[in-house]
């Protein structure tokens, strides 16, 4: 599967084209902002494209063109206002979802927060946030895209232990970014993912078998 990583120089995303990367069964595109960049994606085995996600869908398209699976893991970044959250977090997600389309790209994997579907569970501090997550996900549920939408808890940078939990009753509320990034290669390619979104903490199931569940 030739997979393409939006959020690649994230650091989730450094730990998913790193996997993909070292995974026989894919090719990884690490889409950029900026060439410089890119040499460091390249050394973990991605190639690289340059386009932004403030630009046009039909930027974006040309980009993504000739992937498998688009996976969308970018975020505007602790440091940045609500404008810049508005403007990658939601509109950027949804025009990396109109360029898949475009492009003829079906299988979409996104990476949003834990209860971004619950109002009420949203911190005060990050509300803006949350709110970019909520409607990225409705519009890509909305779509006529294959997606699976991964919603993780709190990110550490911990080493990943290679089990998680999902579902509703869930007694951690955190996991490593290299967990998330493992989830994401997993459910690529897992059908009983399609059309689902899947909460994700740190827990005692292997990966491959937790998403399943």
């Amino acid at each position: 599967m030739n997979v393409l990583v939006i959020g690649a120089n994230g650091k989730v995303g450094r730990h998913l084209v790193r996997l993909l990367g070292q995974n026989e069964s894919h090719r990884v595109k690490a889409l950029i902002r900026n060439s410089d960049q890119a040499e460091a994606l390249e050394r973990l085995g991605a190639e690289t494209v340059v386009a932004d996600l403030e630009g046009t869908v039909g930027e974006i398209a040309a980009a993504i063109k000739g992937s498998d699976a688009v996976v969308f893991t970018a975020g505007s970044g602790g440091k940045t206002g609500a404008d810049k959250t508005l403007l990658i977090d939601l509109d950027g997600a949804v025009k990396a979802m109109e360029a898949a389309e475009q492009a003829g790209i079906q299988r979409f994997v996104m990476v949003s927060a834990l209860h971004a579907e619950n109002r009420k569970k949203w911190p005060e501090s990050i509300k803006p946030y949350y709110v970019a997550k909520h409607y990225a996900d409705r519009l890509l549920e909305a779509s006529n895209l294959d997606y699976t939408i991964l919603r993780p808890g709190g990110l550490t940078d911990d080493v990943g232990a290679g089990k998680v939990a999902t579902g509703e009753e869930l007694t951690s509320q955190t996991i490593s970014r290299e967990d998330v990034a493992a989830a994401v290669v997993a459910a690529l390619e897992e059908q009983q993912t399609y059309h689902r979104a899947i909460n994700l903490v740190s827990g005692s199931t292997p990966i491959a078998e937790a998403i399943r569940l």
